[in-house]
Formats: structure tokens, sequence, C-alpha cells
């Protein structure tokens, strides 16, 4: 599917042990070999060398809904490679899966990503293959800070309108361990929570404006949420109250608690056809095309 013989750009180190063998585990998956799909790499959305994405398809997804699936990596680490594994699954889902790279932190620190997920969003109807779905149907996820990004795409509108995106064409979102709240009043020396105020956010970036959590109000988008059993406890807590605030809006939402999974398993997880996050898609993009 993805033969990684283009060596991967070096990064910073990852934070934690449990995060490189997840990197090892993807990366590995995303050597796969699928003849039954239709492939385009390194499609080219911006001018930054990160602005570069994958698309999987196949013969019958002309007009199918695309997935936009942002890696995860705490928005300093990650490839688009991370969700390479689950083309095949999202395809049967009669989807078509899009998984694009972004600009990273520190050197680019948010709303950098921020930023070019609407510069994707744009460009997709011009730089994608004509079997690889429709532009005007756009189904937005992504795993933990991938998450994030795919949710914060989806409730705030107004900048994607300002950066020339008609809204619209976010027809659902569904993050996989999303971190919605950036929000942290003390994080402990050396934490992923001090990360983010040392490494993630600008200078002139606060974090309530970068989380989710703080753009719930009036959602007109179908949103599917799901995290870990055991997943950290920032992930538990924001979902929870993301769920509250987004059941109180005009657009459907869903809530799921992947049970005995950790942060990082809710996505290897989706390695299996069967998971019922599949379903799940599946449903959404039958209830889009008979809106």
């Amino acid at each position: 599917m993805s033969d990684l013989k283009t060596p991967l750009k070096p990064q910073i180190p990852l934070p934690t042990p449990q995060a490189q063998a997840y990197e090892e585990c993807v990366l590995g998956w995303a050597s796969r070999d699928c003849p039954q799909l239709k492939i385009a790499k390194d499609i080219a959305y911006g001018d930054d060398p990160a602005h570069r994405y994958d698309v999987y398809g196949a013969d019958h997804t002309g007009d199918a809904p695309i997935v936009v699936f942002f890696h995860g990596g705490g928005w300093t680490n990650g490839y688009k490679e991370y969700a390479a594994f689950m083309a095949p699954h999202v395809v049967a889902a009669n989807c078509v899966l899009v998984t694009p790279g972004y600009r990273l932190a520190p050197e680019h620190p948010l709303p950098a990503a921020f930023e070019d997920g609407i510069t994707l969003l744009g460009a997709l109807a011009g730089t994608r293959p004509a079997w690889a779905g429709n532009a005007r149907r756009v189904i937005l996820a992504g795993h933990s800070a991938g998450g994030h990004l795919a949710a914060l795409l989806a409730l705030r509108p107004n900048a994607l309108q300002q950066g020339g995106v008609d809204p619209r064409i976010v027809v659902g979102c569904m993050p996989v361990s999303g971190i919605f709240d950036l929000h942290h009043p003390h994080p402990a020396p050396g934490s992923l929570e001090a990360r983010v105020y040392g490494m993630v956010l600008g200078e002139m970036t606060d974090d309530a404006r970068m989380s989710p959590l703080c753009w719930t109000r009036g959602n007109t988008v179908p949103m599917a949420l799901s995290y870990g059993e055991h997943d950290s406890e920032r992930v538990i807590r924001s979902n929870r109250r993301m769920a509250s605030l987004l059941a109180l809006q005009p657009a459907p939402s869903s809530s799921e608690v992947e049970l005995h999974a950790d942060h990082f398993q809710t996505h290897t997880a989706l390695d299996n056809a069967a998971h019922p996050w599949y379903a799940r898609l599946a449903a959404l993009a039958r209830s889009d095309a008979e809106s």
C-alpha cells in the first residue's frame, strides 16, 4: 500500500516509549500491499514540503464521500502514513481516504496545522484524481492531535469561509481519542500538558482559541466521538465535556467508549475491518447521501 521506499523526514524524539511503539507499528502496517485500491501519493496542496497528501480509492469511488484523516503525534510529530492501514476498510465503507501531512510544532506552532487543514480542504477539488471521491462531501477524522484538528475544522465554519472554503462541504466529523481542551491551569514540568504550552502553542495563540470545546455552540456538523476506556485523563475528560456540549447543539452527535483500549489502541484497533467505527462511518456516509 505504501512501500515507504523514500525515507521519512526525521522528526524530534517522541515523548514516550508507548508513542514510539505505536509509530513503529502503524508505519510497519503502511508497507502492506493492497492491489485492489487506486492510490495516488504525495499530492501537493500548498507550498510547504509538509503540504502533501495521499489518497486511496477504487473504481467505484468517483462520487463517494472523502474521509480526511489527520495523523496524531502531539502536533510535534507524525506522518501521513500513520493512517495508511485504514485504506481498505474506509474504501469498503464506500468512502475515499485522504491522509494529509501538515506543518508541525515547534518550528510551526499552532495555528499552523489548523491553517493547513483549511488550505487542504480548499485544494481538494482541484488536486485529487477523478476517481478520488466528491470534494463537496467531506468527513473529517483523525487520531489524538489529528482528532483535535478534525474537530476544530468542523466547529469553526467561519474560519473555513474566511479561508475560501464552503463550510457546507463538511458533512461529518469522527475524531478518535481527540484532544478537545488544550487548557491546563498548572501543567507539571515535563508533562504532555506542559509540552503544549512550551512547544505547540504560538506566542500569540491562546489555548482557548485552539480548543474545539470552546467552539461547540450552534454546531451543525454531525459528530461521532470515540475514545478509550484507558485513554489519558485529558482525553477522557475533554471527550466527556465535548459530548455534553454537543448534545445541546442542532446537529446529531454520539460518543462511544472503546472498552479496554488505551490512547494508541483506539487507533490500532481500526486495523480490524469489523470495528464498529467503520459501521458508524458507513452509516454517516449513507445518511448524508440520503439528505
